[in-house]
């Protein structure tokens, strides 16, 4: 029996949703083509702070976006309302493509994997020479992350006035890496700021440190006041000495040649998400002895290539033991 005419209306029929809610009537979803472009500042609770020409925008992600998450430094299309006006709320709809990404899980055994910052240039690693301890372990890890996900890593050691540090220069001295020394009181009358911004210009730069290393202090002195308007209510970076961040936020350099990205302390920095053939692409020099190495090689085992190819004088042994020591840290606790 025919229960509706031929020419019905949909609203006259019945429906009853399934467990998922209702489903699209087409797989074809609009291109939003006319969205706006915008980086990520900050996220909050599932809304996110964008800059969008000049402007901040309250943002959410849109739906068809699924689990895809945004996080802060990531280049974002966006349509909506885009007043920046307060209880204005703007949608994310696609999220671009990434040229690097700083990643770390809770712990070594944690199989999920956290993207903390999207799109930076260089990880800035703040570390105190005394008060409290600096920990190469946690270094190490820092270093591992930064290489696997693309970004060049740079030193910023604080608290000079309390202890030397030649000796964990020393460490890190066959790496190569930038480095720059500061004191307590290079960083409260804004000597240590100038220094460091000189390795931060036309760069998007990551700040990651132990809490009490002085990274928010430092971060503050970068960013000047005015500056950090531009973020308006957003800004966790407030107060002085204490570390207050509580969530990652992206702030703009003065003259805006640059940005800053200041993430909260970190207690560990979980690698279980880390490749070792990823870790290789940081040291050119060795790189080619790995053609030889036996499949999945963790270049720390007997059959490993590249012991033959440092002995046969292609490359300082010194590099290998870096790499090594940096490949074993997850092996090790940070406080070894």
């Amino acid at each position: 029996m025919r229960r509706y005419g031929k020419h019905t209306d949909e609203d006259d029929i019945r429906t009853r949703p399934g467990r998922r809610g209702s489903r699209p009537r087409s797989s074809i979803r609009p291109k939003h083509e006319d969205a706006a472009e915008g980086m990520v500042l900050t996220v909050d609770r599932g809304r996110l702070t964008c800059l969008v020409d000049g402007r901040t925008v309250m943002a959410m992600k849109a739906r068809e976006l699924g689990r895809k998450a945004a996080v802060v430094g990531d280049r974002v299309a966006i349509v909506g309302d885009l007043t920046g006006k307060k209880d204005t709320l703007a949608r994310i709809v696609r999220i671009e493509e990434r040229t690097s990404v700083l990643r770390r899980t809770a712990d070594d055994d944690d199989p999920y994997e956290r993207v903390v910052v999207a799109n930076a240039d260089q990880l800035a690693i703040v570390t105190a020479l005394a008060d409290p301890e600096p920990r190469p372990r946690l270094i190490d890890r820092c270093l591992v992350a930064a290489f696997d996900g693309g970004l060049e890593p740079l030193l910023v050691l604080t608290k000079s006035d309390l202890a030397p540090p030649d000796k964990l220069l020393e460490l890190y001295g066959d790496l190569d890496i930038p480095y720059v020394v500061t004191s307590r009181e290079e960083l409260e009358n804004g000597d240590a700021a100038h220094r460091v911004r000189a390795q931060l210009e036309g760069r998007i730069t990551a700040f990651v440190g132990h809490s009490g290393v002085g990274k928010t202090t430092l971060v503050n002195a970068l960013v000047p006041e005015d500056r950090r308007r531009l973020t308006g209510h957003v800004n966790a970076v407030t107060g002085r000495g204490r570390h207050t961040t509580t969530s990652a936020l992206a702030l703009p350099l003065d003259g805006e040649d640059g940005w800053v990205i200041d993430t909260p302390g970190v207690r560990s920095f979980g690698l279980a998400h880390i490749d070792p053939s990823r870790v290789i692409h940081a040291f050119p020099d060795l790189e080619p002895g790995t053609e030889g190495c036996p499949r999945a090689c963790s270049h720390d085992e007997p059959d490993c290539a590249l012991d033959a190819w440092v002995a046969e004088g292609h490359a300082d042994p010194a590099r290998l033991y870096s790499l090594r020591r940096l490949l074993s840290t997850r092996e090790r606790t940070e406080g070894d």
